[in-house]
């Protein structure tokens, strides 16, 4: 099953849902299909001109154009989405997006969408982390029996 991500681009995550068995959907496959060599495509310059138009489909005219950007990254992913995991209040490092805009507009979407969702607290604690480990691992289980029926 596709499981999208947030933040969208949180290894941590993916590597959860790939040992599972299922597809995570992360950012950096986006940006993959836009990097072909690392001297000249390399970012700031792999966003063209066309993201932030292709980027409408998501967010208003009226919204920024860095927005846009993101957005035409994250909607296809979104759109893809079998199922969802946020992580929210996760620190800087965990999986940064760069834009408090495009992070609401990224989870407001994945909520807008009629599919299992798990959302969770970034753990502050060893038990904490304990106890999110679990609700992933049993999250992407049941998962698994619903691809079965």
């Amino acid at each position: 099953m596709k499981v999208a991500i947030f933040p969208p681009n949180s290894m941590i995550l993916a590597d959860m849902i790939v040992r599972k068995g299922h597809e995570p959907l992360v950012v950096q496959n986006e940006m993959k299909q836009k990097v072909t060599s690392p001297d000249l495509d390399a970012p700031p310059f792999n966003m063209t001109e066309q993201d932030p138009i292709n980027g409408l489909k998501y967010a208003a005219i009226e919204v920024p154009s860095g927005v846009r950007g993101r957005m035409s990254l994250f909607g296809p992913l979104i759109e893809e989405a079998e199922a969802a995991i946020i992580m929210s209040e996760a620190p800087y490092g965990f999986g940064c997006v760069g834009c408090a805009r495009s992070s609401e507009l990224t989870v407001f979407s994945l909520r807008k969408r009629n599919i299992p969702l798990l959302e969770l607290e970034y753990p502050t604690s060893r038990d904490a982390t304990v106890e999110m480990v679990y609700k992933i691992n049993t999250f992407l289980d049941q998962l698994d029996s619903k691809e079965e029926e």
